[in-house]
């Protein structure tokens, strides 16, 4: 078992439960893209000792967020200035119409108009102003959704480009209300930072990623001016495991992307799947092991083809089964405490249901000690009070933890629910693509390839992996070999996969290709 770190005292929570289990906290909004660009503004925070353990902080770490008050007014709330280029006034009056137009929507946190002439001095036309306003907006995420401009993000070129989520009230109030930031970029941080080769990817990712004069920071840095921080530094949440096996291999999965012959800014795009994919697995595992069960997490993927299979069906069980983890771990976990020495020990206390309510607080944060809950739990008996935490932790769960598995497998491409009434595991090509850049170093037999998923991944593509369902006369191995030649079919097409003879295939990484295999 893992070394649990203390959890300290989480405020503004009614108990603590999923935050015991997974830490705090995994947040179902907060998707992976959005996941690692917090972990890049901590990282940003922390050049001088990247990826390594702060002392004296209990695991958790300090950093300080920028916040881009002025790059991202102008990216996402500034929709007049495409206009203003296009008319034909003189150089001058476009500046002049456009200060004063961007004036009045300013938060007044370092945005209003004498605050911004620095930008008359780092572009030689308003013309160019205007193209690098779109250059930047049409290369960020989320550009076209409705979310509120102060929550959208450009695209992350370097230490410059990098701010937390904000909520900006109209009267310039400014606050990071933890709706798209919600922590689970600082549980990533905390997990590459616990593993083994933490401090090696720290260095490598300050060297490629954090380059101050590479040409698209330089832009974002024309655009914002002098860096603005929050004012204070921040300590960030918990993470309950010292160690585990997953913080490994998101670690090691990052180091081998960036030892690939690709340009750091498409490494992202995988960078980013592939932590999808393995935090997502974290929380199944972990999932799984707070239930008590410590089979290996299972992911049957249909590989979709013209014809339906029947491992559809089995991949859409297979979803259902994994679904449900999370729920029966929050059960389990307030369940627990009934097998706790303490519990009973309590019995032979003179007052034992005080030691076992006592218990309750120190594990779990409730009931409250001075009475601030909506209800009055005096009267209760400490089972029932066990009963009543897992009701309500169950339905706390419910609202975010326990969408994760379905918002994130969808956002990374591992779900859908194409050509079928239920949602099933069916990865897209950018994931598959993502997976053998992680898993292939230059070139790997097919089915060698094959075995290197389930073991990374729990992934069930083939009838060697699936072997177990077979004998449980879940799927016959004919429909899984079937499977296994879809996927086979779907990587040559997308120019992963050579085959040499009808029995020798080789899965290719395109970015590190060295040279001719024979069988």
């Amino acid at each position: 078992m893992s070394e649990i770190f203390k959890r300290p005292e989480i405020k503004n929570v009614d108990f603590c439960v999923d935050e015991n289990i997974w830490g705090h906290r995994l947040y179902d909004e907060q998707l992976p893209h959005l996941t690692v660009l917090e972990f890049l503004g901590a990282l940003g925070s922390n050049l001088d000792k990247p990826l390594r353990p702060h002392e004296g902080l209990g695991g958790a770490f300090k950093f300080q967020p920028q916040r881009q008050i002025r790059l991202r007014g102008l990216i996402f709330n500034n929709p007049y200035v495409e206009s203003i280029s296009e008319s034909a006034q003189p150089d001058e009056e476009k500046w002049r119409q456009w200060f004063e137009r961007f004036s009045q929507g300013a938060t007044g946190n370092g945005d209003g108009v004498g605050d911004m002439a620095y930008l008359r001095h780092s572009f030689t036309s308003f013309d160019d102003f205007a193209k690098a306003v779109e250059l930047l907006r049409s290369s960020s995420f989320e550009s076209r959704s409705n979310k509120r401009w102060s929550s959208k993000f450009v695209f992350p070129f370097g230490p410059d480009a990098l701010y937390e989520d904000l909520e900006i009230d109209s009267k310039g109030k400014m606050s990071n209300d933890r709706r798209f930031f919600a922590r689970t970029g600082e549980l990533l941080y905390m997990m590459l930072t616990r593993a083994k080769r933490g401090a090696e990817l720290g260095d490598l990712l300050a060297k490629r990623l954090f380059d101050r004069e590479a040409a698209m920071n330089r832009l974002a840095r024309a655009m914002q001016g002098v860096p603005q921080r929050a004012d204070d530094f921040r300590q960030s949440g918990y993470l309950p495991e010292a160690t585990n096996p997953r913080f490994d291999q998101i670690c090691e999965d990052w180091l081998a992307i960036l030892a690939t012959d690709m340009p750091i800014y498409d490494a992202l795009e995988h960078l980013i799947a592939i932590s999808g994919l393995n935090m997502l697995l974290y929380f199944l595992e972990r999932a799984k092991r707070v239930a008590g069960n410590d089979d290996p997490v299972e992911i049957v993927c249909e590989i979709v083809s013209k014809e339906r299979t029947k491992v559809r069906a089995l991949s859409g069980d297979s979803y259902q089964l994994n679904q449900g983890l999370p729920s029966k771990a929050v059960r389990a976990h307030v369940e627990s405490i009934r097998m706790d020495a303490g519990w009973a020990k309590a019995a032979s206390g003179d007052f034992p249901d005080a030691e076992r309510v006592k218990l309750m607080r120190e594990r779990f944060q409730w009931p409250s000690v001075d009475g601030d809950d909506e209800e009055d739990y005096s009267g209760e008996s400490p089972d029932a009070l066990v009963g009543k935490l897992a009701e309500l932790a169950l339905a706390r769960h419910e609202q975010h933890v326990g969408k994760i598995h379905a918002s994130w497998s969808r956002a990374i491409g591992l779900s859908s629910r194409r050509l079928s009434r239920r949602t099933r595991y069916a990865p897209n090509d950018r994931l598959l693509k993502s997976i053998v850049v992680a898993i292939v170093d230059d070139r790997m037999q097919f089915d060698e390839f094959l075995g290197e998923a389930k073991k990374r991944y729990g992934l069930i593509l083939g009838d060697a992996e699936g072997v177990r369902l077979v004998d449980a006369k879940l799927v016959d191995q004919e429909e899984l070999s079937e499977n296994r030649d879809n996927l086979e079919a779907r990587l040559v097409g997308l120019g992963l996969v050579r085959r040499l003879s009808d029995s020798c295939s080789f899965v290719e990484n395109p970015f590190a290709f060295k040279g001719e295999a024979a069988c």
